[in-house]
């Protein structure tokens, strides 16, 4: 029986994340999760075997304490690639999905208008997270990636000007990934020359201060 961690994202919670474990594939639980109280089918941003997956969602909970939403549930505003780095320390096999899970064509559809939606009423401004015209950002999944930023809310990825989350998409779609949509936010590293840390999680600490 596999022993699974994961961290899922929704892109109807901005900011927020999910960390869990389950006993049975991740599919199965993030069907499990698509009730009529979530708006949108929630989305696996990274999910692994592990050999104890009790004991290393245990501690991930502990280590994200000062995030977490509420004590009695498992939701945190925090950064999903600091997560997934932490389950990568316990990691023995990556199972995240590479489609999406969702039941049918108008999940899709929903998925897709979300993120329009969020990208129109959210639109990254790099001015905002004190990010200059021509600075370079790293893809998270791996860091030989990169963009250039050209416009508030817009970079340079190969010759083309894009969103963040438009270029995030056809990253993560050449890694093999087919999801329909991502945030851009989430995927996109910067380094000011005291710290590397994603758009998002830039965005948080700076909301915080």
């Amino acid at each position: 029986m596999p022993e699974i961690v994961y961290v899922l994202i929704n892109e109807a919670m901005e900011g927020l994340v999910k960390i869990g474990h389950t006993n049975t594939s991740i599919e199965q639980r993030i069907r499990q999760l698509d009730t009529t109280g979530v708006p949108l089918p929630f989305q696996c941003f990274h999910a692994a075997e592990v050999n104890d997956s009790v004991l290393v969602e245990g501690r991930l909970h502990r280590i994200f304490v000062d995030k977490r939403i509420r004590k009695n549930r498992e939701f945190f505003r925090v950064d999903p690639n600091q997560v997934r780095e932490a389950i990568q320390l316990a990691e023995l096999r990556d199972v995240t999905p590479r489609f999406d899970v969702v039941d049918d064509a108008e999940d899709i559809q929903a998925m897709r208008n979300a993120a329009v939606a969020g990208e129109r009423r959210a639109r990254l401004k790099f001015s905002e997270l004190n990010i200059p015209i021509g600075a370079t950002l790293n893809f998270a999944l791996d860091t030989a990636i990169t963009c250039q930023v050209v416009a508030d809310g817009k970079v340079n990825f190969e010759g083309e000007t894009l969103s963040s989350s438009a270029a995030a998409l056809i990253a993560v779609r050449r890694m093999g990934y087919q999801w329909v949509a991502v945030s851009g936010s989430s995927y996109w590293l910067y380094d000011d020359g005291s710290m590397t840390e994603s758009l998002v999680a830039r965005r948080l600490r700076l909301e915080g201060d």
